[in-house]
């Protein structure tokens, strides 16, 4: 395999999690009796630009389908986070009727309705036809495809320029990121912004957030390899911002090569602590195993020692990072009974791999696990909040990432 951005040979294995399931696979009753596509989920780092990505197996289409079960809206703290994004960068970019706002990946409108209350004219560009759906009974207009230098084109082509294109968590999931930050550029205004936010390699490596790998994501990006895939595409960072959002992310700002606009002091900063923590030095990669292993072993510790003791474990949230550590673990029902989940297109389905059962929150107070897993523990306060009546009947909440821990 070459590299997805410089071509490169790839040589070095950053992680090997063996073979699963598509992390957003979830299975119906009925499919629990057919055969289960598993796909490798090896992830490679290129020793030339330091992109981290994972091995070929697949397209984009086989992962994000039709019936696509990730809903943004479902979390009221990234609801929270979309609203103060969007009158943050208003202000900031003086966005007004005479503005035009593209969001790539735009989901079920939980970002765009904030724009479209505002009277800011926008567009969302999201290819699974579940979300688009959503987003387009709320009044966020949609174009239903999958972004790239062709569609930039089609959208330049049509007089539908942006003076700000914004993507959250998808520029991880593209597997042409070449070509898709070519459209960014080609569906770009003069002198307009490009706004992007993913999870930051150097947390993940940080903070052992392996769960944090799955198929639909083709990459897995420091600020090192992005800034070389904006160079090349005639883009320049010139800002960002480190967020706390999903265990750590970076939102970039970008804009035309050649614009105006002075890279500021916290790009070169950034840039800086990468190389200083090791993100340009392969002994960093080839450690990184051995802590995964260590997160799963301890969690397979921890469920044998309750199901000994007669305890039941539930979790909550069926994310794809809880999807990533539980097939790496080989959980099955034995050992966890149920996961509970807010989103009513995940309840009543099955976990990939796991098989184990997707119930709705209420099934918490009926049953009254002794335990409760956050699967998406990067939201734990807020699950805790919302779910606190389990401490009523002596249940416990516990995270397994970064590493086991009871929480309080």
């Amino acid at each position: 395999m070459k590299c997805r951005h410089c071509q490169t040979q790839l040589q070095h294995v950053f992680l090997d999690l063996g073979h699963a399931p598509p992390s957003n696979a979830y299975l119906s009753e009925a499919q629990l009796h057919a055969p289960e596509t598993t796909l490798p989920l090896k992830i490679f780092v290129c020793h030339a630009c330091w992109l981290v990505q994972t091995e070929d197996y697949t397209v984009a289409h086989e992962l994000f389908s039709s019936d696509y079960a990730y809903f943004s809206s479902t979390s009221q703290g990234w609801m929270k986070h979309a609203k103060a994004y969007c009158e943050k960068i208003s202000e900031m970019l003086h966005l007004t009727r005479d503005s035009f706002v593209i969001e790539i990946a735009s989901n079920d409108g939980y970002l765009l309705k904030n724009f479209v209350e505002m009277g800011v004219p926008c567009l969302g560009i999201e290819p699974t036809a579940s979300t688009a759906g959503a987003a387009e009974r709320i009044g966020v207009p949609v174009l239903r495809d999958f972004f790239g230098a062709a569609t930039a084109t089609m959208l330049a082509a049509n007089g539908q320029r942006a003076d700000l294109v914004c993507g959250n968590n998808v520029y991880a999931h593209v597997p042409d990121i070449n070509d898709f930050t070519l459209g960014l550029r080609i569906v770009l205004k003069p002198g307009g912004t490009v706004n992007l936010e993913f999870p930051h390699l150097k947390n993940m490596v940080e903070q052992n957030q392996f769960d944090t790998a799955y198929h639909e994501h083709f990459s897995y990006l420091s600020l090192t390899a992005v800034s070389q895939i904006f160079e090349r595409a005639g883009l320049r960072i010139f800002d960002l911002e480190e967020l706390p959002t999903h265990g750590g992310s970076l939102r970039i700002y970008g804009c035309d090569k050649d614009d105006s606009r002075q890279t500021t002091a916290a790009v070169k900063t950034l840039l800086a602590d990468e190389k200083r923590l090791g993100l340009q030095d392969l002994s960093l990669y080839r450690a990184f195993q051995q802590k995964a292993d260590k997160v799963k072993n301890d969690f397979l510790a921890f469920l044998i020692e309750q199901k000994r003791a007669g305890k039941l474990v539930a979790a909550y949230g069926a994310a794809a990072k809880g999807n990533t550590l539980m097939n790496y673990a080989g959980l099955k029902p034995d050992l966890m009974s149920f996961v509970c989940d807010a989103a009513a297109s995940k309840q009543n389905k099955f976990m990939p791999g796991s098989h184990i059962p997707i119930r709705h929150p209420a099934e918490l107070a009926k049953r009254k696990p002794d335990w409760v897993v956050i699967l998406p523990w990067n939201i734990s306060s807020e699950v805790m909040q919302q779910h606190k009546q389990i401490k009523t009947w002596g249940g416990n909440f516990v995270i397994a990432v970064p590493k086991l821990k009871v929480l309080t």
